[in-house]
């Protein structure tokens, strides 16, 4: 049992704490204000070959594995980019994954390369208005015509389908009431954002101005059947294959947003004088500090326990759903926490922490609820009745 990183793994961390220093805190809290995609940060992380730490190396990847990537993604969270860098980042490093595992090897090669060195921007569109976590009642259809599919939809939630080249579309092919199993008769595509087709608009939201979540209206998209990923009807399962290691890296980023907020606000500490004394002589100010470093250190063990499983080829199911809880609840704590060490500052956009404070709600939140984890839980772990 070792609960270190490797070497390896200490340089990935190091090369992206130093690589993400040449974007200041500022640089983000600019980006926020005005709403604009990270373009040229997006663009170094592309050209330093970031993007595709976890894909094959025959795609252009370093052939690296989830435990590589989630700490990739914690440190860019941590280093000062919070939820905005990692989203911006997110797709490529994750949203790849069922082409390299599913994908034809002319799939691989015409899709893959392109978004790892930057050409090509994706989206991910598979939540829709009024599906929420019940993924196989999918509404946008992908109807069988010469050649391809004609598809129609809504989807919700889009992150950077504003910005994006290309989609991971989840569609209905065969409709709901024609499968045996509700989990039947979706599929999968990776193809071109057609904008002539698919009209987006932006979610004005609480935070994360720079990257972008969109609605997505589709209107008589054509989709050849080359860009279908994996056999038709099959879409539900493959998707099932990225669910664990999606909680894992937003974990990751939660837990570098924990941090980041934490040693903001001990700097804070440390400068801030009152009473002739520097606040963080105060143990009101020190004791909730470090209960938060303590619990978001206990919650990223779960965490690279999770991506180590995963990457064994181990059942990690329990692990990345606990660890996603444990980091995200623990980093909002640190972030609260943080604000309130500041006082009156905290509440000022120059001091960064309301960024973060709004930022984390996302990891919170999203891709899965606490609600729906503790359920999980409860039946797989306590094995309790199914409460839905």
């Amino acid at each position: 049992m070792d609960f270190g990183l490797t070497g390896d793994q200490a340089n990935i961390r190091e090369a992206i704490l130093k690589h993400c220093a040449r974007f200041s805190e500022d640089y983000w809290l600019d980006r926020d204000r005005a709403g604009d995609f990270p373009t040229d940060f997006y663009a170094s992380m592309a050209e330093a070959g970031w993007l595709g730490v976890a894909m094959p190396e025959g795609v252009g990847g370093a052939g690296l594995g989830i435990t590589e990537a989630a700490i990739m993604m914690q440190a860019v969270a941590e280093a000062g980019g919070g939820m905005t860098a990692a989203s911006a980042i997110h797709g490529p490093v994750f949203s790849l994954e069922p082409i390299a595992l599913f994908g034809t090897e002319e799939q691989q090669q015409r899709m893959i390369p392109p978004v790892l060195s930057g050409a090509e921007k994706i989206c991910f569109a598979v939540t829709e208005p009024n599906t929420g976590l019940d993924t196989t009642k999918l509404k946008t259809r992908a109807e069988r015509r010469d050649g391809g599919y004609l598809v129609n939809g809504e989807k919700i939630w889009i992150t950077n389908a504003h910005v994006a080249d290309r989609m991971m579309l989840l569609a209905r092919t065969t409709p709901l009431e024609a499968v045996s199993k509700k989990t039947d008769g979706l599929s999968l595509f990776f193809t071109k954002l057609d904008r002539a087709h698919i009209e987006h608009r932006i979610i004005p939201k609480m935070g994360r101005h720079a990257v972008g979540s969109n609605m997505l209206f589709i209107n008589d998209l054509f989709i050849p059947e080359e860009d279908r990923i994996g056999a038709e009807g099959q879409g539900f399962r493959i998707i099932l294959k990225g669910l664990n290691p999606e909680r894992v890296l937003l974990a990751a980023e939660a837990v570098g947003i924990g941090r980041l907020a934490i040693k903001l606000a001990a700097r804070y500490a440390r400068e801030r004088i009152v009473f002739d004394r520097p606040i963080g002589m105060n143990q009101g100010i020190q004791h909730p500090l470090a209960k938060c470093w303590m619990q978001l250190e206990a919650a990223n063990l779960m965490v690279m326990k999770a991506a180590t499983l995963f990457d064994k080829g181990e059942d990690c199911g329990v692990e990345a759903n606990a660890g996603k809880y444990l980091a995200a609840e623990s980093a909002f704590e640190a972030c609260h926490t943080a604000m309130l060490t500041l006082g009156g500052m905290g509440y000022a956009q120059e001091y960064h922490v309301e960024r973060l404070l709004r930022e984390v709600l996302i990891p919170r939140t999203a891709p899965v609820s606490p609600h729906m984890i503790l359920n999980f839980i409860a039946e797989k772990v306590l094995e309790l009745p199914k409460s839905y």
